[in-house]
């Protein structure tokens, strides 16, 4: 499996990661970073459509299926009967927003590895051989920014860009009924994940905050992108 793992997604990744840097001005590999990101992210955009138009769906049933929980309170055969019967009338699979999910999970954990590779000139080994081995990796990114050093400054900044994306997740959230509890957990993590994000960031190489930021501007983006795509 390991294997599998390695050759079929760490690998490529990091080639493509390579590739992309050596095309770029200067070979800035931060800015290969954010394009690759980008371009894994718009790739998949297609199962978070998925995703969001399953999660629609749901949303429409929701008084239904709590309609059948009040009825089969007691007998909770008769409910699970009753659930997949509506399951099946209206055509719609309650775990096909899962798939999406565990697909791009092993993606975006091999594109995360990849980065890290990138720091170390000895992973240049594992290079394909129609890719052009640069002679080193140049750490130096849009002229400031030292990529496998600390940043501060862009910690703060995936701070912001995560509480941005959450604060639009939780706006749609906002549109189906949640528990109360549920709800207010969700409103304490939207100002408790970004400072997170922002201690966790602090300790990083700069290149990974790098990514963090581009994927939750991507995702800020997408979210916008699926609220006009998903009726």
């Amino acid at each position: 499996m390991t294997w599998l793992y390695n050759e079929i997604l760490y690998r490529p990744l990091f080639n493509v990661l390579v590739w992309i840097s050596q095309l770029l001005p200067g070979n800035d590999f931060g800015l290969a970073i954010i394009a690759l990101t980008l371009i894994i992210r718009g790739l998949l955009l297609p199962l978070s459509l998925a995703t969001a138009r399953s999660q629609r769906v749901m949303q429409k049933l929701n008084p239904r299926i709590q309609e059948l929980r009040e009825k089969f309170k007691q007998d909770q055969a008769g409910q699970s009967a009753a659930m997949m019967a509506l399951y099946r009338q209206e055509k719609v699979n309650p775990l096909s927003g899962c798939l999406p999910l565990l697909i791009q999970l092993p993606v975006i954990i091999a594109l995360y590895q990849a980065f890290l590779a990138g720091f170390k000139p000895e992973n240049l080994n594992l290079l394909y051989s129609f890719v052009p081995r640069p002679e080193f990796i140049n750490t130096l990114s849009f002229g400031i920014i030292t990529i496998t050093a600390q940043s501060p400054l862009l910690a703060v900044g995936a701070g912001i860009a995560q509480f941005l994306q959450a604060k639009i997740t939780m706006t749609a959230q906002t549109t189906s009924p949640q528990p109360e509890m549920a709800a207010a957990l969700n409103a304490q993590m939207v100002y408790i994940f970004p400072i997170m994000v922002v201690v966790i960031g602090w300790n990083l190489p700069a290149g990974l905050t790098l990514y963090w930021i581009a994927t939750a501007l991507f995702s800020i983006g997408e979210q916008l992108y699926l609220r006009k795509a998903v009726r």
